[in-house]
């Protein structure tokens, strides 16, 4: 693991005998990102690849197995930056159309993209009726980790992870993963990462396996904490409605309005009103912001961290109280 694994940031190497080796330029891979992609496909139960970025992880898919005039059934609700890079890759002639990932996808789809669960509604999608589509599944399981969701497991042929999130875990490492038990589809993706350069740094790749090393210890504290949060949550009478699927660090739940969204985001002293999700410190907002009215204006996105969960709950009652 990271302990024992160097950050090699060399470029180039030498080749043998007259032939590139495993490593000959670091645009196509390095040691320290091959010994992270190696943790994660174990944990995952595939072979992985890092990217850039969970944008650049899902701009390589669709740009990857997709043709002009082909479509990709998004699922309702999941991560609005998904659709956002769908809508720019509009100009290439790749189209979206979005339906209730609790059902089956359309007929019709070249690609379907599933979230479980979904970000920031918290869905669940079905798996046996992804599973049952002859087009490839995509699934994001960002909020999930491994350690909760296996897309592989359930008939998935990618995962897909911005692993800047919980994988990584501590807000220093912005890195995204694929990960695929079909040779075919990793031949292809990483071909395409090779030509077009995404791939994530060894620094980046080093830091990603540090967080894996304390995965399982901090996503089993985040479930406990979240939990506790979430049942409290619907027992305040300032809390309209709570979302929360059993597991993972990500709940979401809705207050009255806007402002009210804004006064708690804004009161809070212990979490951090800030963006993202998965680290090991606590942060909340009001996804309004970003996602406009794709979301109800008082929805509240709240990531809790390691913090004691008692401390946790008194600032975010406080904050509730007007």
């Amino acid at each position: 693991m990271s302990g024992s694994v160097p950050i090699d940031r060399s470029t180039t190497w030498q080749y043998e005998d007259g032939e590139p080796g495993a490593f000959s330029y670091t645009r196509f891979s390095s040691p320290t990102v091959a010994a992270a992609e190696h943790a994660l496909g174990e944990l995952d139960g595939g072979e992985a690849l890092l990217f850039a970025s969970g944008a650049a992880a899902s701009t390589a898919v669709v740009l990857a197995l997709l043709s002009p005039g082909q479509t990709v059934a998004l699922a309702e609700g999941a991560y609005y930056g998904t659709g956002v890079l769908l809508g720019e890759l509009e100009r290439w002639g790749v189209r979206q159309v979005e339906f209730d990932q609790t059902g089956p996808p359309p007929p019709d789809a070249d690609l379907v993209w599933i979230e479980a669960p979904s970000n920031p509604f918290l869905t669940m999608p079905d798996f046996e009726a992804a599973r049952a589509h002859p087009a490839p599944v995509v699934c994001d399981s960002t909020a999930a980790t491994p350690l909760h969701v296996k897309p592989l497991e359930r008939g998935c042929q990618i995962a897909l992870h911005s692993a800047t999130k919980g994988l990584a875990g501590h807000d220093d490492a912005l890195v995204g993963a694929l990960v695929t038990s079909d040779p075919e589809t990793a031949a292809r993706l990483r071909e395409f990462r090779s030509r077009t350069g995404p791939v994530a740094a060894p620094d980046v790749a080093w830091l990603l396996l540090r967080g894996l090393q304390t995965l399982e210890v901090r996503v089993a504290r985040q479930t406990e904490t979240a939990n506790s949060i979430a049942d409290r949550l619907r027992d305040h009478p300032a809390v309209e409605t709570v979302r929360h699927p059993g597991f993972g660090a990500l709940l979401s739940f809705d207050v009255a309005d806007a402002g009210t969204a804004r006064r708690v985001e804004t009161s809070t002293r212990l979490i951090a009103n800030k963006t993202s999700l998965g680290g090991v410190t606590s942060r909340i907002e009001a996804r309004s912001r970003w996602e406009g009215d794709r979301v109800p204006a008082g929805l509240l996105r709240l990531s809790v961290g390691l913090e004691d969960p008692e401390d946790l709950w008194d600032d975010l009652s406080q904050a509730l109280t007007p």
